[in-house]
């Protein structure tokens, strides 16, 4: 037998999927004083859980399914961290027939919102408390505190929050975990999260290129800039462990990792997902757009190998290093601030359109720790929020004008010298370029609505009175 039964023991938490991050979440769940038991139909995983763990008193494990749920005191709170799409329902439908109503179920995973909306009007109906609810830091946030999104049932809620405040990680003391909605709240903000992290990533990787290909800068300055960097505003994790990566020695040979890693990125789909909501939502997020584009484009390795050796580039223009890294470090700041403003802007209309009734402020409290976004700027964030619970978009908060004037200059600079110079910055160019454009009062789509009512008698609107109007175009 591989788990100690234990009829008159119950567990304060059930935890299904034993791999690293579920390991490490359980564990994470018993050094902060409440009992749990994992379930996961590889033996080999409960064993591991069950030797890690110790006491079988705090933490246990197995792989039938009827003893995991029995072992559980009620209301039962069992969270899934498998991997989302069918698995998750596969694993819902093999719990439900040993379930109470008023059970509580918490999917962990990156599902998408839809999917959790409609799992949990299923499951309302069967008398079950279903919660997505997003995690973020990785494996290592799983184990010390991670970021944690939930939405669903609000009182409901009540049965979870001593542990996930308990597990969350903490900033000056509070925890980074909020209830923030009903249905798929929870899923939906972290999957703009994710679509922020996939722009900041972007940013990031395009000033090392800057850095490196224009600016002559080898690993260790590099590690020296970004670490810098991450001493000041720019603090964030992002900052921090690309400071890291460029010390890091290869393992399998000589040199430093980073320059033996293939330049394809991959993907997981939530950075795409962000994207192709907020184009069904009509709100523009063109540094997360790009960033998805980006790692498609980085897929066509061979086309590019090709592409490369028909066209010729421009030869490098100097300029001074110093200049060219406090402009960068301008720059990125100035970028990181469209990024947010961008993923925040798609919650706001997102929650006004689902009915998630979301707090920005809270949201971006929570971001704080833990996450894989977080940063000195979120704090700012929070305050600006706090300020003005209707403050449509970031970048018309008073606290953050000041910031963005200052750094704006840089970030034309820094995209005006990349291009002379042949290097493709999209990230840092379409937040350039999504500021130019929501700080413009007037765009040239004047022409493209009278082009469409030209070709297509699709109608349009006046300056100068109210009304729809068609001409008939010689």
């Amino acid at each position: 037998m591989i788990f100690k039964d234990m009829a008159e023991k119950k567990y304060d938490f059930g935890l299904v999927g034993l791999g690293v991050m579920g390991r490490n979440f359980i564990l994470n769940v018993a050094d902060n004083g409440f009992t749990a038991y994992g379930n996961d139909l590889d033996k080999e995983k409960v064993s591991a859980l069950i030797k890690e763990g110790g006491d079988t008193n705090k933490v246990n494990a197995t792989s039938d399914a009827t003893t995991f749920v029995s072992s559980l005191s009620t209301p039962r709170k069992i969270m899934l961290l498998v991997p989302a799409g069918k698995v998750v329902d596969i694993v819902i439908e093999s719990l439900l027939p040993l379930l109470d109503k008023g059970d509580i179920l918490i999917d962990g995973g990156n599902s998408f919102f839809t999917d959790t909306d409609r799992r949990e009007a299923y499951l309302q109906e069967k008398g079950i408390n279903f919660f997505g609810s997003g995690v973020s830091g990785g494996a290592k946030g799983a184990r010390r505190g991670p970021s944690i999104m939930p939405g669903g049932n609000k009182e409901a809620y009540q049965s979870i929050k001593p542990i996930f405040e308990a597990v969350s990680a903490k900033f000056k003391g509070e925890p980074c975990v909020a209830y923030l909605g009903p249905k798929s709240a929870g899923n939906y903000v972290k999957m703009v999260h994710n679509g922020i992290e996939y722009g900041m990533m972007q940013l990031t990787s395009e000033i090392y290129d800057l850095l490196r290909k224009v600016g002559g800068l080898n690993n260790d300055e590099l590690h020296d800039v970004f670490s810098t960097w991450n001493q000041g505003r720019l603090q964030s994790f992002l900052v921090e462990i690309t400071s890291q990566i460029f010390k890091q020695e290869d393992d399998k040979g000589d040199g430093r990792l980073v320059d033996k890693i293939l330049d394809k990125a991959k993907q997981k789909g939530t950075g795409k997902w962000t994207s192709q909501n907020a184009m069904d939502l009509g709100i523009p997020v063109p540094t997360i757009d790009i960033a998805v584009s980006m790692r498609e484009i980085s897929a066509l390795k061979e086309e590019r190998i090709l592409a490369d050796s028909l066209y010729s580039r421009p030869t490098p223009t100097a300029m001074d290093k110093v200049e060219l890294i406090k402009m960068a470090e301008e720059a990125l700041y100035f970028s990181f601030i469209s990024a947010y403003a961008q993923g925040l802007h798609q919650l706001l209309d997102a929650s006004n359109e689902y009915g998630y009734e979301l707090d920005l402020a809270v949201i971006a409290k929570i971001w704080r720790a833990g996450c894989i976004i977080r940063a000195e700027l979120l704090e700012d964030i929070t305050k600006a929020y706090q300020a003005d619970k209707k403050l449509a978009n970031l970048l018309l908060a008073p606290t953050f004008v000041e910031k963005v004037q200052s750094t704006v200059d840089s970030a034309r600079e820094v995209v005006a010298y990349a291009a002379k110079n042949g290097v493709p910055v999209p990230g840092l160019s379409n937040s350039l370029t999504y500021f130019d454009a929501y700080t413009s009062e007037k765009l040239p789509l004047n022409l493209i609505q009278a082009q469409r009512d030209h070709f297509g008698s699709h109608t349009y609107e006046r300056t100068d009175m109210e009304g729809i109007f068609h001409t008939e175009w010689e």
